[in-house]
């Protein structure tokens, strides 16, 4: 059995997902903890501090939604919400509630490791460090530049805003609105299309094939992900 110091902690009341995410992620050497609804998960978060949070949204005592929202009271680490509800709105809510991923039941395991292993490398990885490496791109977060192999490219204010969002959070699925309130603002909220054009702007400058993108992917009717590596 693999070894590692993460421990994640479960948040689901169906006891075949528990025992199929522990036996799942055991193997893989986390170590587990588990909480059958909302009020046991939130002590369970606060006493033993996990590396991340897997939450089901249908909990028995409280909606996912609300336990999501106060664990990002003062939790700043990854959850990725593991839900039967798979409509767009159910998603974009969790992700402006401040989810870092969502994957729908049934589940693919070695999606859901992949995912797991992504999240807790961005939460790693993000500091203020002043150069954030990601593939072939090279992001300067002090001097505003970036480079792709060694050539910087020119990026305006706005697309290097965009790309550097984007990079502090790798990994992670960003929907329209949040991006569109970061970058613009909250009068550009309906602005999709908007942000439609300077994501494809910014794809020409930093993919190698702007129509097949490999780096900045689109989460159809959600919003975009910046991988770390292709």
């Amino acid at each position: 059995m693999k070894t590692n110091n993460e421990t994640i902690l479960i948040i689901d009341d169906e006891l075949q997902i528990r025992r199929l995410l522990e036996i799942t992620l055991s193997a893989d050497g986390y170590n587990i903890i588990q909480s059958v609804n909302g009020k046991d998960g939130l002590v369970d978060a606060a006493t033993h501090h996990p590396s991340l949070v897997i939450l089901d949204l249908g909990l028995p005592d409280t909606d996912g939604q609300e336990i999501l929202i106060k664990l990002r009271e003062w939790y700043s680490k990854p959850i990725i919400i593991l839900s039967v509800r798979d409509s767009e709105v159910e998603i974009i809510k969790a992700l402006d509630n401040g989810a870092n991923d969502y994957l729908t039941k049934p589940f693919r395991t070695g999606e859901l490791l992949a995912r797991i292993r992504a999240a807790l490398r961005s939460a790693d990885s993000i500091s203020e460090v002043p150069i954030i490496h990601l593939d072939k791109l090279s992001i300067d977060m002090a001097s505003h530049t970036a480079s792709k192999n060694g050539i910087t490219l020119k990026l305006t204010a706005t697309e290097f805003s965009l790309l550097s969002l984007f990079a502090k959070n790798r990994g992670r699925v960003l929907t329209h609105q949040f991006i569109l309130k970061e970058v613009w603002g909250y009068g550009y909220l309906e602005q999709t299309q908007y942000l439609r054009v300077f994501v494809a702007q910014l794809r020409k400058k930093i993919e190698d094939n702007p129509s097949k993108p490999k780096l900045l992917l689109t989460e159809s009717g959600i919003g975009y992900r910046l991988v770390e590596s292709t």
